[in-house]
């Protein structure tokens, strides 16, 4: 099962005087990353290097920004990916301390700055979504509504027609089971929607 994090962890390691600072946090997709390096930027501007990394679905990506490639990100992109982590960014922003540390140095202070950070970091299971819709008699619209109070499952939308059309999410792992019993308790006059959106 893949985890994500509860809370950014960070880890400063000092390595010849170089300071390397690591983040760890959760991130929707590569457009928050690169957001959150613009960020890093912003907020240490003497730093030589903010490198970092990003798992999230298709959205892998490791950046050495400046550093000899393959020194900086793809390390800290590996240490994500032994830890079985989605939708995480690591960060590590440099600060040069004047004596080089050479290819196999580079790429041992940002592993371990990363895998640092994560050993504080508060990991939680990733709870797969399924979107779901269907169409019930107005009568019904309550019990529906009920049972996704009782589920804790967000409604993502609701149009009213000739039917009560409603789009919600659930967690995977549920929906099965969700579906039949909310099937049984519409007596069949709920009708389940394949391949529709919220509009």
């Amino acid at each position: 099962m893949p985890f994500s994090l509860a809370r950014p962890a960070t880890y400063e390691l000092v390595i010849k005087k170089s300071r390397f600072i690591a983040c760890v946090e959760s991130v929707a997709g590569r457009d928050e990353a690169q957001a959150r390096v613009a960020q890093l930027k912003a907020e240490h501007p003497d730093a030589a290097h903010v490198c970092w990394a990003l798992l999230a679905g298709g959205q892998s990506a490791a950046n050495d920004d400046g550093e000899p490639g393959g020194t900086a990100g793809r390390p800290m992109l590996e240490v994500l990916r032994h830890q079985d982590l989605q939708g995480v960014m690591a960060s590590v922003v440099r600060y040069f301390g004047g004596i080089k540390l050479g290819a196999g140095g580079l790429v041992r202070a940002y592993t371990d700055a990363v895998a640092q950070a994560l050993l504080s970091a508060e990991k939680v299971p990733l709870i797969v979504q399924t979107t779901l819709a269907c169409s019930v008699p107005y009568a019904l619209e309550g019990l529906v509504r009920h049972e996704l109070e009782l589920a804790q499952a967000p409604l993502l939308g609701v149009s009213h027609g000739s039917v009560v059309t409603m789009h919600f999410a659930l967690p995977q792992s549920q929906a099965a089971e969700w579906m039949a019993r909310l099937s049984e308790s519409g007596r069949g006059q709920l009708v389940w929607l394949e391949g529709d959106s919220p509009s």
